[in-house]
């Protein structure tokens, strides 16, 4: 740790599960700030300015979602990283905290090592400056973005979408460094495998943690989504413990990879954000 410790602020109307992380992130050089309502964490965050909170979706007054809505609309809090801690699991659940603006969503009960390197990562993604991915070391936010920027409406550059699916329940089932360790084994696949074709223009980042997206040229597309996809196919089983791995296949939310790719990108509006929305999309069909 540096001199200047990171600031935590805990929104957490469980007083046992308040007192517990108070206690234990203290215990890791941070400066902890804790409050049991959503009005009061609202004006906390305002008063605190902390590098990172922590937020219960259950909350007396206004919800989790409420607060980090208005946290995310005020220019002095929209870029604190959020970490929603909540006893909700489903889908939907999960996608409505992403699509306000969380960070990252973390189910009750949990392990407090998992949410320490979820914290530890969030804070590290802040002081790059989100430009490059923790786990994976690839590029993400504002450099995927300027590549984007750079290649569309280009006829000499194609793009290809990998998307890992049902990582969260992989990571329900086997943790934190599990789920880590299939990223990482992920992305090494798709480096070693652009290798084969690759051009020093040729790149590789995220759009989200479990999402990648390739700039390559459009003749060799065909070939290496096809080698990607056959490496990727063959390897999913092999993440499940050897116990699980039959089970794991039948498996409605077992570990798999999509594939999308758009050939030419000379038609497409030149703007990343519309870009990414479609790329995002096609996942979710």
């Amino acid at each position: 740790m540096t001199d200047t410790k990171s600031k935590i602020l805990i929104v957490e109307d469980d007083p046992d599960v308040a007192e517990m992380l108070t206690a234990y992130f203290r215990t890791q050089e941070y400066d902890v700030f804790t409050v049991n309502w959503g009005e009061d964490g609202v004006r906390s965050a305002h008063q605190v300015n902390p590098d990172l909170i922590i937020l219960d979706i259950r909350l007396p007054d206004i919800d989790g979602y409420e607060v980090a809505r208005r946290l995310r609309d005020d220019r002095r809090t929209t870029n604190i990283p959020i970490i929603f801690l909540t006893e909700k699991r489903d889908r939907a659940d999960r996608l409505q905290g992403l699509e306000i603006g969380a960070d990252d969503y973390i189910t009750k009960p949990f392990d407090v090592q998992e949410l320490r390197l979820r914290v530890r990562n969030a804070l590290k993604r802040i002081s790059q400056g989100s430009l490059t991915n923790p786990v994976t070391g690839l590029p993400e936010g504002a450099l995927v973005d300027e590549k984007l920027s750079e290649v569309l409406g280009e006829s000499g550059s194609a793009l290809l979408f990998v998307s890992l699916l049902n990582m969260d329940s992989f990571r329900e089932a086997y943790g934190f460094v599990a789920s880590d360790d299939v990223l990482r084994a992920i992305s090494l696949m798709i480096v070693n495998t652009m290798r084969e074709f690759s051009r020093p223009e040729d790149f590789l980042g995220h759009l989200s943690a479990t999402d990648f997206v390739l700039v390559v040229p459009p003749s060799n597309l065909v070939a290496l989504t096809e080698k990607l996809r056959s490496r990727l196919d063959q390897s999913m089983e092999y993440f499940y413990p050897i116990k699980d791995r039959e089970q794991a296949a039948k498996r409605k939310d077992r570990l798999f990879s999509k594939l999308t790719d758009i050939a030419s990108l000379k038609n497409h509006p030149k703007d990343v954000d519309q870009i990414k929305a479609e790329l995002l999309s096609i996942r979710n069909r």
